[in-house]
């Protein structure tokens, strides 16, 4: 059994596509262990508590350093013995000692088809703010697992999502969502959980 733990900011949405997925089978072989946010009021802690999943927060304000932050932090998190940290909307940057000691055992959901509107300062919204600007007419969303790049390590999986007329930003947003993001991370941890995932020379080979 893959023991999970997903690091969340905001309201949750990816984490509720999880726990949705493992409640429908989708995901397999896998259980999300705990729910930790940098946010006190971040709504995910809500969604955790619903589901009877170990909830808390831990934020950099409560510390003298950022140094400080990080060293309590993995200590937090090593103390679950999880298998695979996912990222679902963290806005927090990922030390290099927590990378380290998760190489290939930590995944994020990028709201684009990396390396397109990718890296620094492409987060949130402003993703497809940049999208739309581009004028691009196809996006979508990527998994991949955390190196000490932004947005750099190797791609798990990706769906293309088509830009419409006359979308908002929001409304890509939305879709990209329903579309790509709810989709592909459920299918991604569940491809790990069931052994189907390895990294060869910084690509992973799905078996």
């Amino acid at each position: 059994m893959l023991k999970i733990a997903v690091l969340v900011s905001g309201g949750g949405t990816n984490l509720q596509a999880i726990l949705d997925a493992i409640d429908n089978g989708t995901i397999t072989n896998a259980k999300v262990e705990v729910v930790i946010s940098n946010n006190k009021n971040a709504y995910a802690l809500e969604r955790a508590k619903k589901h009877g999943i170990e909830n808390l927060c831990i934020s950099p304000r409560d510390f003298a350093s950022r140094e400080e932050f990080n060293d309590v932090f993995l200590e937090k998190l090593n103390s679950y013995n999880v298998d695979l940290v996912v990222l679902a909307g963290f806005l927090v940057v990922i030390p290099e000692k927590m990378i380290q000691a998760y190489r290939n055992r930590i995944i994020n959901i990028h709201p684009s088809l990396i390396p397109s509107f990718c890296g620094t300062g492409y987060y949130g919204l402003k993703v497809h703010e940049g999208v739309l600007a581009r004028g691009v007419k196809v996006t979508g969303a990527t998994v991949h697992f955390v190196d000490e790049g932004t947005d750099t390590g190797p791609i798990i999986l990706q769906k293309a999502v088509e830009v419409e007329q006359g979308d908002t930003p929001e409304v890509l947003q939305r879709r990209v969502m329903e579309q790509a993001e709810w989709v592909i991370m459920p299918k991604a941890i569940d491809l790990i959980a069931n052994g189907h995932v390895t990294v060869e020379d910084g690509h992973v080979i799905l078996k």
